[in-house]
């Protein structure tokens, strides 16, 4: 299976060989690091779907849940807040916001909440380019919500290529911006590789960057690293760096369906965002109760992490075994490539009742499995070994 020539393999060696064509293509991989950097003209990675809603799922592992939680302390908060649903939560709005201002070592006034991290990321893009013009320079792959919602009202996208270890190319996005860039995003672990990009280089990267546009920072997955490994880049914020942090309570904390997430960023930039939405306004009582219950519950968090880190290295064991190319995750999930059609793994995999995720990098066919209980991972590693044997 590693011995297969693939076809990106097969294009990079090719067109090397036919001299200024294959710089070209060589600097997408990173095989000629001094090459001017470039933009592509279309995404190198591509969702692909697949109407998996007739089938009864064993083990969900296709939507990057948390199957632990809410926690049993956001639980009770939730119970205890449901009978005042009649109230509007301003109250609570700003005592979540002075919570996580405390967490993150920033003012309440640098705060902005939201039904989760992907509204804001959203909105930020459509306020930023409202007027149709700019671009927005980022990875490729990544996440990419704000780089949609941006595109869709104007904007120019720069997609610059991940490196051969699929952390973001931090030289090349430097060389992309220009006069006309409005925001630069960085999803750091990314999604849907779940690659980290080194913390200091990002720090630097972010604080020069952040002087010619704003640098917006998603750690939607930061969590789920060690604590000692995690490199927030919140700290910038509090220097004074134009940085717009993105968090949620979707990933480690486990209300996805709750639909909490934060904004933080200067008070001059909070203050622009916020003269024309009022995310917080769009959240529940019962919502922001059960996200200040479950920034408290430490041992939660520490639990998710590990259950996690347990069944991320018994699906490596299995690729391993199997002989499967994957990329190391610092996420909640795990990025493969296939070695079978895409469009057949899934069935295979929907027909055995287990949920993944397909996409194609390049024009070659990657799965996507999000972490589940062991039971769940269980049933996927021999879903798995069917589908490949087939």
């Amino acid at each position: 299976m590693k011995a297969k020539l693939n076809r990106r393999d097969w294009l990079r060696s090719s067109l090397l060989a036919t001299g200024g064509l294959g710089l070209g293509m060589a600097s997408v991989y990173g095989a000629t690091p001094n090459a001017k950097p470039f933009w592509l003209n279309k995404p190198r990675v591509m969702v692909k779907p697949f109407a998996y809603d007739k089938y009864n799922l064993k083990a969900k592992l296709n939507a990057n849940e948390n199957k632990f939680g809410p926690s049993k302390l956001a639980l009770e908060a939730i119970t205890e807040s449901a009978s005042i649903g009649n109230l509007y939560a301003h109250y609570d709005v700003i005592k979540l916001r002075e919570m996580l201002a405390e967490k993150e070592g920033v003012k309440p006034e640098q705060i902005i909440l939201g039904p989760g991290s992907t509204d804001l990321l959203e909105k930020t893009a459509v306020i930023t380019f409202r007027d149709g013009k700019g671009n927005i320079v980022s990875a490729d792959p990544t996440y990419m919500s704000v780089v949609r919602s941006a595109k869709r009202v104007g904007a120019t996208w720069k997609n610059i290529p991940c490196k051969t270890d699929w952390s973001h190319d931090l030289e090349g996005m430097m060389d992309a911006i220009d006069d006309e860039t409005r925001l630069i995003y960085i999803c750091n672990p990314n999604n849907p590789t779940g690659a980290i990009t080194d913390g200091k280089a990002l720090w630097d990267f972010c604080a020069k960057a952040s002087e010619k546009a704003p640098v917006f920072v998603d750690e939607a997955y930061l969590d789920f690293m060690e604590e000692k490994d995690q490199k927030s880049m919140v700290g910038l914020i509090a220097e004074g760096k134009d940085i717009i942090l993105a968090r949620t309570f979707s990933k480690i904390h486990g209300m996805a369906g709750l639909r909490v997430g934060y904004l933080v960023a200067k008070e001059e930039r909070v203050e622009s965002i916020n003269n024309i939405l009022r995310s917080s306004y769009n959240l529940s009582i019962t919502s922001l109760r059960a996200a200040m219950a479950s920034i408290k519950d430490e041992e939660y968090l520490k639990m998710s992490r590990a259950k996690n880190l347990e069944a991320k290295g018994f699906v490596y064991e299995a690729f391993k075994e199997m002989g499967v190319e994957y990329i190391p995750s610092s996420t909640s999930f795990i990025f493969f490539k296939l070695p079978v059609e895409g469009e057949a793994y899934m069935k295979s995999m929907y027909g055995q009742g287990v949920g993944v995720r397909l996409f194609d990098i390049d024009d070659e066919p990657w799965g996507r499995v999000s972490m589940g209980t062991m039971e769940e991972m269980e049933l996927f590693v021999p879903a798995l070994k069917k589908t490949f044997e087939a």
